[in-house]
């Protein structure tokens, strides 16, 4: 299951009624951030879906609406305890900007592992295929595609059909083959035909 949830949605400054932008994504308990506006942290904890479970931040682009909530964010991490490595995605001059960010953030409990990507570029991250691809706004912009595969459906008939025994069926949903009585079975047994992924585009700040 993907989870999302827009905790702001843009213009250069917050509003009473609207923060800057950040849209918080969560697959199996784990999640990302897309962008990190000023204000960020407050949006996640009114949230309430969790902080120690941000595994990644991918931002858009350097204007301060995308990038300034950054050392409050690590720093609310930090406060949390969290000590597993956090990896930050965006366009060249990554590192740069959040160096320059991390002279009010310099000490943490955990790594910062910075990956500025150039061009359409894909990696792993919580479960989804990211693919990170240009956009046009006058300076180095990402979109982000998030796509997560989905397993195929459990299939009763076709479990029948195959004389897989009942209490058999939930282990072989789960990927385990099983051998009882002198026979096999194997998740193809009892599992459908595979099922669409779920895709999700994020372009923000950018030209037709």
């Amino acid at each position: 299951m993907l989870d999302l949830c827009t905790l702001g949605t843009g213009g250069t400054m917050p509003m009473p009624d609207r923060a800057l932008s950040a849209l918080y994504a969560r697959v199996n308990g784990r999640a990302i951030l897309i962008d990190c506006g000023e204000g960020t942290q407050v949006g996640v904890q009114r949230l309430g879906w969790g902080m120690q479970c941000i595994d990644g931040i991918l931002i858009s682009h350097f204007h301060a609406d995308h990038c300034s909530g950054l050392p409050g964010m690590l720093l609310a991490l930090t406060k949390a305890m969290r000590t597993e490595p956090l990896h930050i995605y965006g366009p060249v001059g990554l590192t740069q900007v959040v160096n320059g960010l991390r002279v009010i953030a310099p000490q943490l409990t955990f790594p910062v592992v910075l990956h500025e990507l150039t061009g359409q570029t894909e990696f792993e991250l919580i479960g989804m295929k990211v693919v990170a691809f240009p956009l046009d706004h006058g300076m180095p912009c990402l979109g982000w595609r998030l796509h997560l595969p989905r397993a195929a459906a459990f299939d009763p008939s076709k479990a029948r059909e195959a004389d897989v025994p009942v209490h058999l069926w939930k282990r072989l949903q789960h990927g385990e083959t099983v051998t009882e009585d002198g026979r096999t079975f194997s998740p193809e047994d009892v599992m459908g035909a595979p099922r669409p992924g779920i895709s999700v585009l994020y372009a923000t700040d950018t030209r037709p």
